[in-house]
C-alpha cells in the first residue's frame, strides 16, 4: 500500500471514529447535573459556577477543595459556566468532544508509533466505546479523567517526536505537557515510567540486556522523575487519606491484588457496573487473594519471557499493571474498592495486548484472518450496545444511584446518595428510609448521620436532628461545621446558652472564620436582650 492510500485509510478511519462515538454517546447532552461530585465541583460551588473571574481563578491555583490540587480542571469547569451557565448539555458535550479528541489522538499516536493502522484503529475503537468508560464521559465531576488522558496523549506525541530526534526544545515540550497534565490529574506521576517503555517498544531506543542503554534513558528522564515526585507530594499532603484502622494494609493489599484481575475480568465481561463498589474489608477469603496472585505472577512471568519476540505483550501488560498503581488502593482514598473511571488510561495497554496479538494470529491463514475480524467486529458492536445501555442509567442521580443498587450489595454509600438527592426535591420520607438503610449497612457513617440530621432540620425536627448531628460529632469530634449546626438548631429553639456553648467550640477549632464568630456574636446579643 503506497502513501497517499495509507493517509486516505487513516483518514476515513477518524472519521469513522469520530461518528461513531458521537452517535453512541449523543444521549449524555439530554443527562442531568448528578446529585454526586456534580454538585460541589460546579453547581453548588460558586467559585466555579461564576465563570472566569480573576478571583476563581487565583482560587483554582491555591485550593484544595476536594481534597486536590488541579487547578486546570477547574478552570475547564468555570470555562464551560462561563459558555453554557449551569445547562448541563454544555458541560456535557465538553466531555465527549474530549473523549473524541483523547481517541483521535490515542490512534494518531499509535499509527505513527508502530506503523500498524488497523491494530492502532482497534485500539482506539476499544477505548471509544468500551463500557467501562462510560463513568470518565458521562459524569461531569471526572472532567479530570478526560483531561488528564489528553495531557497524557499530547506528552506521547511530543516525547515520540523527542524520541526521533532528541533536542533540548522537543523534551522541553515533553516536560511542559507533564506539568499541565499534572495540574489536570495526579494520575501522570506513572507517565516517565511508560515512556521508558516505549522506548523498549515501539521505539526500539533500547533493549532490555543493553545496562548502560537503559542507564541513559532513565537520566534522561531524571527531569520528569522529579517533576512527577513533587506532583505526588502535594497530592499526598492535600488528599484525604481513609484512615488505616478502617482499611488495614493487610486488607487493602488484598483488595488491590483481586482488584487487577476484577478489572480484567469487567472489560472482557461488562456487566454489573456501579459508579460505586464497596470496600471488599472482611469479605475477601485467603484462598481468593492467593489464587489472584498467582494469576497475576503467572501472567507476569509468561509475557516476560515472551518480550524477546512479542515486545508488545510485555509493554502492553506493565503499562496496566503501572497506570492502575496510584488508585489501585495501597493507599486508600475514599471508601471504594475499585472505580470504572480508574480504567479510562490503564486499559489502553490491554487493548495493545489484544490488538497486536490477533493482528500476529491472522498474519499467515485465511481462515485465521476472517475469525479475527469477525470476532472484532462482533466485540466492537457488543461494546457499542452495553456502552448505550451502561449510559441510559446515567441519565440522572435517582436512575444511577438506584441501578448501583441492584447490581451491588450492602452499599451504604448509594443509600445515602440516593437520600440526599431525595431530600434535595422534598421528598423528605423516601429520603430518611434510605438513610436508615444506610445506617443499618454501617452504623458509624458520619455522612449519612449528617444528612439526616439535615433532612430532620429541614422538616423543622430540631431534636432528632440535633440527636444526629451528635452523632456525627462521635465519629468525627473536630467536625467544626456541625457545631455550628447544632448551635443553629439549639438557637432556633430559643436555647440561647447552649447555643453559644457549640460556637464557641467551632471557634477554638476554627478560630480565623469571622462568620462563625458573628454567629456566636448574634447568639450572645440574642441572649442579652431576652434576659433584658
Amino acid at each position: 500500500m503506497n502513501g497517499e492510500s495509507r493517509k486516505y485509510q487513516v483518514f476515513w478511519i477518524c472519521v469513522v471514529l469520530v461518528l461513531v462515538t458521537t452517535a453512541v454517546y449523543w444521549q449524555v447532552h439530554e443527562h442531568e447535573f448528578l446529585d454526586y461530585d456534580d454538585n460541589v465541583y460546579v453547581t453548588s460551588n460558586p467559585n466555579v459556577n461564576g465563570g472566569l473571574t480573576k478571583q476563581s481563578v487565583i482560587w483554582a491555583f491555591t485550593t484544595y477543595h476536594i481534597s486536590n490540587w488541579h487547578p486546570l480542571t477547574w478552570l475547564s469547569h468555570m470555562t464551560d459556566c462561563e459558555l453554557y451557565g449551569l445547562n448541563p448539555s454544555g458541560h456535557y458535550l465538553t466531555n465527549l468532544l474530549l473523549h473524541i479528541v483523547n481517541t483521535l489522538l490515542l490512534f494518531l499516536i499509535l499509527r505513527h508509533m508502530t506503523g500498524a493502522i488497523w491494530p492502532s484503529a482497534f485500539v482506539a475503537a476499544a477505548f471509544a466505546l468500551h463500557p467501562l468508560h462510560v463513568e470518565s464521559v458521562a459524569w461531569i465531576a471526572e472532567r479530570k479523567g478526560l483531561l488528564g488522558m489528553f495531557f497524557w496523549l499530547l506528552i506521547m506525541w511530543a516525547y515520540v517526536r523527542y524520541a526521533q530526534c532528541p533536542d533540548i526544545r522537543k523534551f522541553s515540550l515533553v516536560f511542559l505537557f507533564l506539568a499541565l497534565g499534572l495540574m489536570a490529574k495526579p494520575i501522570l506521576v506513572t507517565l516517565p515510567f511508560v515512556l521508558l517503555l516505549l522506548d523498549y517498544w515501539p521505539l526500539q531506543r533500547t533493549q532490555w540486556n543493553n545496562r548502560g542503554e537503559i542507564i541513559r534513558l532513565i537520566v534522561e528522564k531524571i527531569p520528569l522523575f522529579v517533576l512527577t515526585a513533587v506532583s505526588a507530594i502535594v497530592t499526598f499532603i492535600g488528599e484525604a487519606v481513609t484512615p488505616g484502622e478502617l482499611f488495614p494494609l493487610s486488607s487493602r493489599i488484598s483488595n488491590a491484588v483481586v482488584s487487577y484481575l476484577s478489572y480484567i475480568g469487567k472489560m472482557f465481561w461488562p456487566v454489573r457496573l456501579a459508579v460505586f463498589y464497596p470496600h471488599r474489608i472482611g469479605t475477601l477469603s485467603t484462598w481468593q487473594v492467593v489464587a489472584a496472585a498467582l494469576l497475576l505472577i503467572i501472567i507476569t512471568v509468561l509475557v516476560i519471557r515472551s518480550s524477546r519476540t512479542r515486545k508488545y505483550l510485555l509493554v502492553g501488560w506493565l503499562w496496566y499493571v503501572v497506570t492502575l498503581l496510584p488508585v489501585i488502593g495501597f493507599i486508600q482514598v475514599g471508601l471504594q474498592s475499585m472505580a470504572d473511571r480508574y480504567t479510562y488510561l490503564p486499559l489502553v495497554g490491554l487493548f495493545i495486548m489484544i490488538a497486536w496479538g490477533a493482528a500476529e494470529l491472522c498474519s499467515d491463514k485465511l481462515y485465521r484472518k476472517v475469525t479475527v475480524k469477525i470476532l472484532t467486529g462482533a466485540a466492537i458492536i457488543a461494546m457499542v450496545i452495553c456502552t448505550r445501555v451502561q449510559l441510559s442509567y446515567w441519565q440522572n442521580g435517582e436512575t444511577l444511584f438506584k441501578h448501583s443498587l441492584d447490581v451491588t450489595e450492602n452499599n451504604h454509600v448509594m443509600h445515602n446518595s440516593l437520600g440526599v438527592m431525595f431530600a434535595s426535591r422534598g421528598r423528605f420520607s423516601e429520603a430518611i428510609n434510605q438513610f436508615h438503610l444506610s445506617l443499618s449497612i454501617t452504623p458509624g457513617y458520619a455522612s449519612t448521620h449528617y444528612n439526616l440530621a439535615c433532612t430532620f432540620q429541614l422538616q423543622g425536627k430540631i431534636d432528632e436532628a440535633i440527636t444526629q448531628y451528635k452523632a456525627v460529632l462521635q465519629i468525627i469530634p473536630g467536625d467544626v461545621e456541625v457545631y455550628v449546626r447544632i448551635g443553629e438548631a439549639l438557637q432556633s429553639q430559643g436555647k440561647f446558652n447552649e447555643a453559644i456553648n457549640y460556637y464557641r467550640r467551632a471557634v477554638e477549632l476554627a478560630p480565623k472564620d469571622g462568620q462563625i464568630r458573628r454567629k456566636l456574636d448574634a447568639a450572645l446579643t440574642q441572649r442579652d436582650k431576652l434576659s433584658e
